[in-house]
């Protein structure tokens, strides 16, 4: 049996932080589980219990993730203690999660002065709620476009993690780690922060100042400078698309060597890869607000919606119209 030294803690209290996760329906296991195996390292590294925590949820029954795993729940939204931290979990179709007895049990939690965080896609239920207004929070990537359109008053970053008083907002995946880790470091030391990690094998501990997503040259498969960026130049210009010509005249290329380095390296056309950035926007946009066709359009660079329509169904095989009746279908089974 393996035994060690309990690892020499910088501060206690005598009492444990109680954290409650809020479990919203289809939450992200990984970053739940992420989370709350920090706390559980913790309480073992230091030889003594530093965290404990509780599962809730809206009826206080069971709960669902998105691998379609069930968990049992320690109780409803009640009223929680005053130093509790707590801490919702989103995931899967966070607006439909996001009930109206959620936002009002939020906003009443709240106003009583509780630290609440959002993992994954939860920092949307945060919003909606009001509690990020004039904050800097972050949300997963694939949630980003929509998030941005919908909370303008939400300054939205690409961190991995958030902490802007007492709003915490992460990425989603591993990024609860990096989270907790500094949540563990700031109450007792990074000495036990860093045993937790070595326990976890997570050599690569991130900040807040880092950014979520891959490079694009790890993303596309290429190291090519000129050709990353072109690709950051139309992922950060969706809205208003740069013309080929200037998109080549600004990294020293003629159209025609442009033309030739997409087709290497990508196989298809400048225009036809800028084109399936501003769709993939556009799809994230239908499925996960409520914008006007009309809107999306205009948002990913069209200015016909029949243009934009043709375009559409030409990639996806189907209409905006249709895309969003099919989501809006599958919401209510």
């Amino acid at each position: 049996m393996q035994t060690y030294t309990p690892v020499e803690v910088e501060s206690q209290t005598g009492t444990p932080r109680r954290f409650v996760f809020v479990l919203l329906d289809q939450f992200t296991l990984l970053s739940f589980a992420a989370a709350i195996d920090c706390l559980r390292l913790a309480n073992r590294m230091a030889g003594q219990e530093l965290y404990t925590w509780r599962l809730i949820g809206e009826g206080g029954d069971t709960i669902s993730c998105s691998t379609g795993t069930t968990f049992a729940l320690d109780g409803d939204l009640d009223e929680l203690h005053r130093d509790d931290t707590v801490i919702l979990c989103g995931g899967r179709d966070v607006q439909a999660a996001t009930t109206k007895r959620i936002l009002n049990w939020i906003r009443r939690e709240a106003r009583r002065g509780l630290v609440m965080g959002g993992l994954c896609t939860a920092a949307f239920s945060l919003a909606k709620a009001g509690l990020l207004d004039g904050k800097r929070a972050t949300i997963h990537w694939e949630n980003h476009d929509s998030f941005a359109e919908e909370f303008l008053e939400v300054e939205l970053t690409k961190s991995v993690f958030v902490k802007d008083g007492n709003r915490w907002t992460t990425a989603g995946g591993t990024s609860s780690i990096d989270l907790f880790l500094q949540i563990i470091a700031d109450d007792h030391g990074e000495t036990l922060a860093n045993a937790v990690a070595d326990q976890q094998i997570y050599s690569a501990i991130r900040t807040d100042q880092d950014t979520q997503r891959l490079s694009i040259p790890t993303r596309i498969g290429v190291r090519h400078p000129k050709l990353s960026r072109v690709i950051q130049a139309m992922e950060q210009n969706i809205e208003e698309p740069i013309s080929p010509s200037i998109l080549a005249k600004d990294v020293g290329m003629s159209t025609r060597q442009l033309e030739r380095l997409f087709r290497r390296y990508l196989n298809r056309s400048p225009k036809r890869y800028y084109m399936e950035l501003r769709l993939q926007k556009a799809r994230n946009l239908l499925m996960q607000t409520d914008m006007s066709v009309i809107n999306v359009a205009l948002a990913c660079g069209f200015a016909s919606p029949s243009h934009f329509s043709k375009c559409y169904r030409s990639h996806y095989d189907t209409t905006p119209y249709r895309e969003r009746g099919a989501h809006a279908a599958r919401l209510s089974v």
